[in-house]
């Protein structure tokens, strides 16, 4: 997206193509599994598994335009990925813990005080899960064995694993984090759906140009008609939005290493952006496919349906607007263009 490697961009690409062509062939190729192995022991070999994390602890010591990317790509090409969970959520948390980090598959969670956590993403094929806790008044965190863990399986919209889980954390030996590691946490996991939805969107555009350009009708194409070419053009218009706001919060987290003042609202205007992108893009890109999109077997809901479940994780579309009135109102009249460019 920014900044990247041209040879690890194509080599992200040519993973997930590989990939696709192989479920392709496969004799159930809609079904998503709990956690992909031979997909995750490829991204293992070619160090894109951890890819954030650093050489010391064992990980590629890339920079998030390394991690923005990987998500696109596996979004781009409709590959459901735990890289957010066990790299940028859970690696990170340990190495900001100080905790020794393995080759062990990981998940990521905070819980309420009573060791509950919802929505948690792959949980269920996790071997370990890094928990963070409130403990007086702050947090703790801990790296516990899956079988120590109480996980009731469940799925998002798109069929990914997203997890109930309950920890008896009252029993657990835990390290004391600073509070803006899990402010930084929530942020994270925010910006990397984001990353993600723009990714989708731009998978189910680029559908919806080639079935527009092939399909027929009326001895032409669709993409002739008027009002077809108008929702193309409007799907794409409303990703390249989210695809912009998104990009800029990147670019301020990583210049400024997380501790951009305005980070928050930059990443509470790309949720907003790429969530009012997904209703459009998705309402588009279906009418323009009409029956055809709605089936099993075709592949747009490979990322009208990811894109539809990332909205709602790490904050609701309406609590991220919520934070940019709050923010807007905060900073009054003289405050306002500031706080937008930083």
């Amino acid at each position: 997206m920014i900044e990247l490697d041209q040879e690890l961009a194509e080599l992200m690409s040519a993973v997930f193509v590989e990939h696709r062509r192989k479920r392709s062939t496969a004799p159930d190729r809609t079904t998503v599994p709990t956690w992909d192995l031979a997909l995750w022991e490829q991204l293992d070999e070619v160090g894109l598994a951890r890819l954030t994390g650093s050489e010391a602890s064992g990980g590629s010591g890339a920079t998030w335009f390394a991690a923005a990317e990987l998500l696109d790509a596996a979004a781009r090409f409709g590959v459901p990925t735990p890289v957010v969970e066990h790299d940028l959520l859970a690696g990170w948390l340990l190495e900001e813990a100080a905790l020794p980090v393995d080759d062990a598959r990981r998940s990521a969670c905070v819980t309420d005080e009573h060791g509950i956590a919802r929505g948690v993403g792959w949980a269920s094929g996790a071997e370990k899960l890094v928990v963070a806790w409130p403990h007086a008044g702050g947090h703790q965190v801990a790296d516990v064995d899956i079988a120590d863990v109480d996980v009731t399986a469940g799925v998002n919209m798109a069929g990914e694993p997203r997890d109930v889980v309950a920890v008896a954390v009252d029993r657990l030996t835990g390290v004391d984090v600073p509070p803006g590691v899990i402010d930084r946490f929530g942020l994270r996991g925010a910006l990397a759906r984001a990353v993600q939805s723009c990714g989708a969107l731009d998978g189910a555009v680029t559908l919806s140009v080639s079935h527009a350009s092939a399909r027929e009708q009326f001895g032409r194409p669709l993409a002739r008609f008027q009002a077809v070419a108008a929702l193309v053009a409007d799907a794409a218009a409303e990703a390249a939005l989210a695809r912009a706001a998104t990009e800029a919060a990147l670019a301020a987290a990583v210049h400024s290493e997380w501790s951009a003042p305005n980070l928050a609202f930059l990443i509470a205007v790309a949720r907003s952006c790429a969530g009012r992108a997904t209703s459009t893009v998705v309402r588009n890109a279906h009418q323009v496919h009409g029956a055809l999109g709605t089936t099993q077997e075709h592949g747009l809901h490979e990322f009208t349906l990811p894109a539809l479940a990332w909205c709602s994780e790490f904050g609701s579309v309406h609590a991220w607007e919520q934070r940019i009135t709050d923010a807007a109102v905060d900073a009054g009249a003289d405050g306002l263009w500031p706080l937008i460019v930083g």
